[in-house]
């Protein structure tokens, strides 16, 4: 059957007259399953024609997207995200003016239709309705309709001018060829030269089995011109999407393993990166809720059930993969709403993080310098500078309880100035650093139940390397975070309460940085 289909659908590609024979090597391709492929222009020409996927991050690292009428192969199992991705593809083209064929082989037209017109947030039937997308249904196809489907996708392609297509599922649709080198065929002759020739971008979807590394029938990776595997594991017994470009022609990739959701569509995470703030602005407070405090954020806050409750000791896992400005975007607004509502604040810094430093990050939030000064105290060895400063509290670090007595001294004073609960934000790193361990986990422990009873708030950031303690102090905080990285995005969760993960962006859009958290879905 191969190539009667493969003549019949060539000669259809051109209806306005013959595009010619079939290539005169056709014949050994059915022998030897190989046809070598057309030249390619230089990598500099096509590395510049782009067909936009979007989806940011992609389009991003892909350099503005996949490359112009390629063929793109995505491989995933089952619930991985092919369709949505693939819709998307077709959506931004039809709303670029680059019309595009949908052709179906797994799901009923109007259950696609009306479960991803919501999800996606676009109006497929309109798009239909407006000449700019085909959605065909050919789940109901028998092997001897196979040549008609052909010859239906490409006279769809040629009624709408479409320059975009997607086949999904081709291991569906292979199923409809007689054999698997007809199958072959088809992917290879017809939809690698005939849709390119065309001057269509095409994506074929391949399911990869559960437990499997291979896609489809084996042959599809070495025609498509891209390839990406959508994937799902777990982080710490939490659902983690990643998407790989296994492959891209007339691509450079500085990245090809990226996290991905499929909340509100399909959004994928290129590498954390902190953003420019162009309009610095004043921090602005979020109420507390009842009987609660605001982290400041109102992302973290909705992620925590609406926010920390009062007398809650939250502990702040850190991963050796997280930089110091990145744990600051989570922990820096919970102090800011604290100060910004004339509250005070007691800090004795991570390692690496002084007085000067904590200063300046809150001048970044817009505090007033007379706000840090006369509401936020650091705590920091002797030596280390800020001498005469009001916002420095000099510590010997050698006393571990004559210590915590100054400490708590400087508690009261400020209690008693702002007639307010006073937030203390700890470096368990730094702490172990000056104490032993043992002194260093009562002490935390009595400040726990300290903190309990007066209705106030306490933070504590550790650090890796210290694996018994994080135990002990997860054990003793009522709120327990934890933030890593994967594949450059920034990942957060909560250990007590459970939640699932949320990918971390920096908001700038106010004049200062918060954290925008989406789930992993």
């Amino acid at each position: 059957m191969g190539i009667e289909v493969y003549a019949k659908v060539w000669a259809s590609a051109t209806p306005s007259g013959s595009p010619g024979p079939p290539p005169a090597d056709f014949n050994e391709y059915v022998k030897k399953s190989d046809i070598p492929s057309p030249p390619e222009a230089p990598w500099e020409a096509r590395a510049m024609e782009r067909a936009k996927i979007g989806v940011g991050a992609l389009d991003e690292i892909t350099g503005g997207g996949f490359p112009r009428d390629g063929l793109i192969l995505l491989a995933g199992g089952p619930g991985t995200g092919k369709t949505i991705l693939s819709m998307r593809f077709l959506i931004e083209g039809a709303e670029s003016g680059e019309p595009g064929v949908y052709a179906g082989f797994a799901e009923p037209r109007e259950a696609l239709i009306e479960g991803l017109s919501g999800h996606l947030g676009a109006d497929l039937a309109g798009l239909e309705g407006g000449g700019k997308l085909r959605i065909l249904d050919f789940t109901t196809a028998r092997e001897a309709a196979i040549s008609s489907i052909m010859e239906g996708i490409l006279r769809e392609i040629h009624s709408i001018g479409a320059r975009r297509l997607v086949i999904d599922s081709y291991s569906a649709m292979a199923q409809a060829f007689q054999t698997p080198h007809d199958a072959r065929i088809a992917l290879h002759a017809i939809l690698g030269r005939i849709v390119r020739r065309m001057g269509c971008t095409a994506i074929a979807t391949v399911e990869v089995p559960l437990g499997s590394e291979r896609m489809g029938l084996g042959a599809e990776e070495f025609v498509a011109d891209g390839i990406i595997a959508l994937r799902v594991r777990e982080l710490d017994c939490r659902l983690l999407r990643e998407l790989e470009l296994v492959k891209m022609r007339w691509t450079r990739l500085g990245e090809r393993k990226i996290a991905f959701t499929l909340d509100g569509g399909f959004r994928a995470f290129a590498p954390f990166k902190p953003k420019p703030i162009d309009r610095p602005g004043r921090f602005q407070p979020i109420r507390d809720p009842p009987g609660m405090y605001s982290m400041g954020s109102g992302d973290l806050d909705a992620a925590l059930g609406g926010g920390v409750p009062r007398g809650a000791a939250v502990l702040l896992e850190i991963s050796g993969k997280v930089s110091m400005a990145e744990y600051h975007l989570i922990v820096v607004p919970a102090i800011a709403n604290f100060i910004a509502q004339g509250r005070a604040a007691i800090l004795i810094p991570t390692l690496g993080v002084d007085a000067e430093e904590a200063r300046r990050v809150g001048l970044e939030y817009g505090l007033r310098d007379e706000e840090i000064r006369g509401l936020l105290r650091v705590c920091q060895p002797r030596g280390l500078g800020g001498d005469g400063e009001p916002h420095v509290v000099h510590f010997d670090a050698k006393d571990v309880w004559g210590d915590y007595g100054k400490y708590l001294e400087l508690e009261e004073d400020l209690m008693r100035r702002t007639g307010q609960p006073v937030m203390s934000v700890s470096g368990v790193d730094a702490l172990l650093s000056y104490y032993d361990e043992a002194s260093c986990e009562r002490l935390l422990g009595r400040d726990a139940v300290r903190i309990r009873r007066r209705g106030s708030l306490g933070i504590l950031l550790l650090k890796p390397g210290h694996g018994g303690i994080a135990r002990r102090l997860g054990s003793i905080a009522a709120i327990h975070l934890r933030l890593t990285r994967e594949h450059g995005c920034l990942l957060l969760y909560g250990v007590k309460p459970r939640t699932g993960l949320y990918a971390v962006e920096m908001d700038a859009s106010r004049g200062y940085p918060l954290p925008r958290l989406t789930p992993i879905v």
